[in-house]
């Protein structure tokens, strides 16, 4: 092993023995990396790396022009639960806020509307929402709906849950739903909203939703910071 492997390998222990001991538990974040480079007696290239390798363990995650977070608790997700997100996080004891970036009727792409069962260049809804758990930003979600089944819902308030909105306004309830999901690189728009770089590894989800008499009104699209997320399922 070269001495900079040793180094790298030494700073990785270290860290990790110090966030297990809950030495950096206050703020959540980690020394600036001057002062971590210091502390190790290392150039800034040796500590990133080793910084590098704690992140694709999922122990910390880097903030666009604010350090190094000590990551929290993945998030249990099972996609066979028709449970929302805030209701997800609440039972998990866990904090969940949601962002609207925005909402809009747009022309749709011919993907968008393939997944609709539109005919190209439909009008479409799209609304862009950033949520949170425990006041980090963990998801990026575009919402395609058909509007047919929603009319004027980019009127409400839409940081409230989707699933109880379309009930409580249209009388729609979720059916079946198709679910796709890959690894993949956080696009600009996500990684911005996000704040962390672009380019940076995530798991991809796209929801295709049916209501209960198997119409298909809508669907999303979500980015997921890859260190957020713990896939979970059980099948009877």
């Amino acid at each position: 092993m070269s001495e900079s492997q040793t180094t790298v390998a030494t700073i990785c222990q270290t860290l990790s023995e110090n966030i297990a001991a809950g030495l950096y538990a206050a703020e959540r974040r980690l020394p600036s990396e001057r002062a971590l480079s210091e502390q190790f007696s290392t150039t800034r290239i040796t500590l990133r790396e080793s910084l590098g390798q704690l992140e694709a363990q999922g122990l910390i995650y880097r903030e666009v022009r604010r350090g190094w977070f000590i990551s929290p608790p993945r998030l249990l997700y099972n996609p066979l639960q028709r449970s929302h997100f805030q209701a997800m996080a609440k039972d998990q004891g866990r904090l969940a806020r949601t962002e609207l970036i925005d909402a809009c009727q747009m022309l749709a792409s011919d993907g968008i509307c393939q997944k609709l069962n539109l005919p190209a260049q439909s009008a479409v809804y799209r609304i862009r929402r950033l949520r949170y758990i425990d006041g980090r930003a963990v998801l990026y979600v575009e919402h395609y709906l058909n509007p047919q089944f929603f009319p004027a819902i980019i009127d409400a308030d839409l940081t409230q849950s989707l699933t109880d909105l379309y009930f409580s306004r249209y009388g729609i309830k979720y059916g079946k739903v198709r679910f796709d999901m890959v690894p993949t690189r956080l696009p600009e728009e996500a990684s911005s909203a996000l704040k962390v770089a672009a380019g940076s590894p995530a798991l991809f989800i796209t929801r295709i939703n049916r209501d209960l008499k198997d119409r298909i009104i809508d669907c999303d699209l979500e980015y997921w910071r890859y260190d957020a997320l713990h896939i979970d399922v059980e099948v009877g």
